[in-house]
C-alpha cells in the first residue's frame, strides 16, 4: 500500500505535466500552428518557383540501402522470425520490468541504460517516471536491434554496410523520444509551465531559419549577434598583401623583436573560412604562431559563385598556394618556407607538393598537416555521400549553378555528428524556443561557403571515390602525382575523435610520403583537437615514430603527454631551422588592399 507521502509525491509529479491555463494554452497552440504554417510556406515557396528543383536529397539512396537489408532478412522465414523474436523478447523484458516496478518490486532483468556520454536522457524523470522510463527503454532496445541487423546482414559489400550503418544511425537518432515534446519530460514540463509559449517562439524561429536558408533549414547553432569578424573574431593584426580571383593572401604583423627566418604559409580548407585558425584572441592559432616568432601568411579563399565554376585544382594551386609562396619568399627575401595545410587544404597542399617536386620547385622546406587525409581508404562516413550515383546528381546540380550552396554542405557535416550538432539545436531552438548560446566555433561552422563545381568534383572523384592521390593516379598540369616524391620533413597531426578525417585514415596516409614523418595524435576531434591553445591545458597528445603497423600498434608504443600539442609542433619547426632575423615590417605594395581579415572572408550568400 502506498503511503501518504508517496501519494503526495506522485501527485506533485503529475502536477508538473498538467496545463495550468487551458485557455492560454489553446491560444498559444493556435499561434504555434500559424508560425508552423509560415515555416511550411518558406519551405514550399522556392520549390514552387523552381529554385530548388535540383536539390540533392539522400532519401532515394537510403531507401535503396534499406531494401538490401530487408531482402536479406525477409528472404528466409527462419531468419526473419529470429530477428523479430529478438526484438519482441526485448520488448517483453521491458514490459515485465514495468509491471514489477508498478507493483513496487525490483526489476527481473537489468534495465538497458544509455551509453556513456549520451546526454539525451539526463533529466531525472527519464528514470524516475515509469512512463518516460518505458519510452527510453523501448527506444534503446529498438535502436540496438536495428544496429545488430546491419552488422549481422551477410553478403553486403563494405560500402553498402557503411551506408546502412550511417542511415540507421540517422533514423534512430531522429526518432529518439528526446526529440519530441510529448515524449520528453523536460520539454513537456516546459510546455505546460509556459502554456505553450515555447512552441510559439520555436515555430517562429523555424520559419526564420528556413527563410534564411532559401527554402532549406539553416540551423542556428549559436547567437550570431555576439560575433563580428574584425571585432572579436579574426582580429590578429595583418594586411592583405595580394589577391587573385580565388584567394587573398594575408600577412600578419610581428609581435616579437626577432622572427624565424623561414616564413610560415597556411593553407586552410576552401570548404570553410580560414578564421577557424584565428578565432577569439585566446583561441587563435595564427596569433599564437605570430607570438612564437613566425612570419605568417595565410590564404583566405574566395566564396565562389558562378564565375568560378570551371576553376579546378590547377587554378587553386596556382592562384592560391603558389601565390602565397611567391608572396612569402618575395616579402621576406627567403627562398624557403614552412607550410601548413588544414583538412582539405592539407590534401591540396600534399598534391601541390607532389607537383612542385616534379617541377623541381623546392621552396617549401617542411610541411605540416592538420587533420588531413591523403589516403581515403578509411575516410569515414563522408564516403556515404560519394559514389557514382551521387556524383552524377552533384554534377547535374553544380552544372546548373556552377557551385554547391554552402548550407547544403553544412547540413552534411552536421549529419556526421547529428547527436551533437543537429538534434540538440532542433530541440533547443524549435521546441524550447530558446536562442542558442554564443560559441565562436559554431559561429564559424555556420559561416559556410559555396563549393565551385570543377574544384569540388575533382576532389571527390580523385580522393574519396577513386583514391587516385594515394595510388599515384591523380594528374595535375598533365603530370601524374606521387606522394613518394614529397621527401621533405612532415609533421602529421590526427585527432582521436575526428569524424571527418579519421585518425586511422590520417595515420595510413603518413606512410605515403617519401621523407621523414612526425605523426602526432591529439585528443578530441576535428576542430577542438586542432584548436587547442596551451593555456587551456586541455586534452592529451601522443607522439612516436611512424611504424609499419596500424594505428592501434602505434598508440600502444606512443608517449602520452598532457595538454596541447602546439609547443611540440613549435619545437619540431625549430628542429628544421631555428635561425632568426630581425622582425619584418609589414607593408603593402598595393594600397587598395585592406587590412585583415580582408574582403573575401566577409562574403556571404
Amino acid at each position: 500500500m502506498s503511503s501518504g507521502k508517496d501519494r503526495k509525491s506522485e501527485s506533485d509529479e503529475a502536477e508538473a505535466y498538467r496545463v495550468g491555463d487551458p485557455e492560454r494554452f489553446a491560444l498559444n497552440l493556435a499561434r504555434a500552428l500559424e508560425e508552423a504554417g509560415k515555416a511550411a510556406g518558406a519551405w514550399a515557396r522556392p520549390r514552387e518557383e523552381g529554385e530548388n528543383r535540383a536539390a540533392v536529397e539522400p532519401f532515394g539512396d537510403m531507401a535503396n540501402t534499406f531494401s538490401k537489408l530487408a531482402e536479406y532478412w525477409l528472404s528466409d522465414p527462419t531468419r526473419a522470425l529470429e530477428a523479430q523474436t529478438r526484438l519482441f523478447s526485448g520488448y517483453m523484458g521491458i514490459w515485465a520490468n514495468s509491471i514489477r516496478r508498478l507493483s513496487g518490486e525490483a526489476p527481473a532483468t537489468e534495465p538497458l541504460e544509455p551509453k556513456a556520454g549520451d546526454r539525451r536522457f539526463k533529466d531525472p524523470d527519464w528514470a524516475r517516471n515509469a512512463f518516460f522510463d518505458f519510452l527510453k527503454q523501448t527506444y534503446l532496445v529498438t535502436a540496438d536491434w536495428a544496429v545488430e541487423l546491419v552488422e549481422n546482414t551477410e553478403g553486403l559489400d563494405e560500402g553498402t554496410r557503411q551506408k546502412a550503418r550511417f542511415y540507421v544511425k540517422q533514423v534512430t537518432e531522429a526518432l529518439s523520444p528526446s526529440n519530441f515534446v510529448m515524449t520528453n519530460p523536460e520539454l513537456l514540463r516546459e510546455t505546460m509551465e509556459s502554456s505553450g509559449e515555447n512552441l510559439v517562439r520555436g515555430m517562429r524561429m523555424l520559419a526564420e531559419d528556413i527563410t534564411a536558408g532559401g527554402g532549406h533549414l539553416r540551423l542556428r547553432q549559436t547567437d550570431h549577434a555576439k560575433f563580428e569578424l574584425g571585432r572579436n573574431l579574426a582580429t590578429t593584426p595583418g594586411k592583405v598583401v595580394a589577391r587573385s580571383d580565388l584567394a587573398e593572401i594575408i600577412q600578419y604583423a610581428p609581435t616579437t623583436e626577432t622572427v624565424l627566418r623561414r616564413p610560415l604559409v597556411i593553407v586552410p580548407p576552401w570548404i570553410n573560412k580560414y578564421y577557424v585558425l584565428d578565432l577569439t584572441h585566446e583561441r587563435s592559432f595564427i596569433r599564437w604562431a605570430v607570438d612564437q616568432g613566425h612570419t605568417v601568411f595565410v590564404i583566405s579563399w574566395v566564396n565562389p559563385d558562378e564565375r568560378h565554376s570551371s576553376k579546378n585544382w590547377d587554378d587553386y594551386i596556382r592562384d592560391g598556394i603558389e601565390l602565397a609562396v611567391n608572396e612569402a619568399t618575395a616579402r621576406t627575401g627567403e627562398n624557403k618556407v614552412n607550410a601548413v595545410g588544414y583538412c582539405v587544404g592539407g590534401t591540396m597542399l600534399a598534391a601541390a607538393l607532389a607537383l612542385m617536386a616534379r617541377e623541381k620547385d623546392d621552396r617549401i622546406a617542411s610541411a605540416t598537416f592538420f587533420a588531413t587525409q591523403v589516403d581515403f581508404t578509411h575516410a569515414g562516413d563522408l564516403k556515404v555521400f560519394v559514389d557514382e550515383d551521387w556524383l552524377k546528381i552533384l554534377e547535374k546540380e553544380m552544372g546548373d549553378r556552377g557551385y554547391l550552396e554552402g548550407n547544403r554542405v553544412a547540413t552534411v557535416f552536421n549529419m556526421l555528428r547529428a547527436r551533437d550538432l543537429l538534434w540538440p539545436y532542433v530541440v533547443n531552438n524549435y521546441m524550447r524556443g530558446r536562442e542558442p548560446l554564443p560559441f565562436d566555433v559554431l559561429y564559424w561552422n555556420a559561416d559556410s561557403t559555396r563549393l565551385a563545381a570543377a574544384n569540388q568534383l575533382y576532389y571527390l572523384r580523385n580522393c574519396y571515390l577513386e583514391n587516385n592521390l594515394a595510388h599515384g593516379r591523380a594528374e595535375l598540369r598533365g603530370q601524374r602525382l606521387s606522394l613518394s616524391d614529397v621527401n621533405i620533413p612532415v609533421f602529421n597531426l590526427a585527432t582521436v575523435d575526428d569524424h571527418i578525417a579519421p585518425a586511422k585514415s590520417v595515420y595510413l596516409g603518413s606512410k605515403l610520403f617519401g621523407g621523414p614523418v612526425e605523426f602526432v595524435l591529439s585528443g578530441s576531434g576535428h576542430i577542438a583537437g586542432v584548436i587547442n591553445p596551451p593555456h587551456l591545458d586541455k586534452y592529451h597528445h601522443w607522439t612516436g615514430s611512424t611504424s609499419p603497423g596500424d594505428l592501434e600498434e602505434w598508440i600502444a608504443g606512443a608517449e602520452k603527454t598532457t595538454g596541447s600539442w602546439w609547443p611540440r609542433w613549435q619545437a619540431w619547426i625549430e628542429e628544421q631551422d631555428d635561425r632568426r632575423v630581425a622582425a619584418r615590417k609589414l607593408g603593402a605594395r598595393d594600397k587598395s588592399l585592406k587590412d585583415a581579415p580582408g574582403e573575401y572572408v566577409l562574403t556571404r550568400f
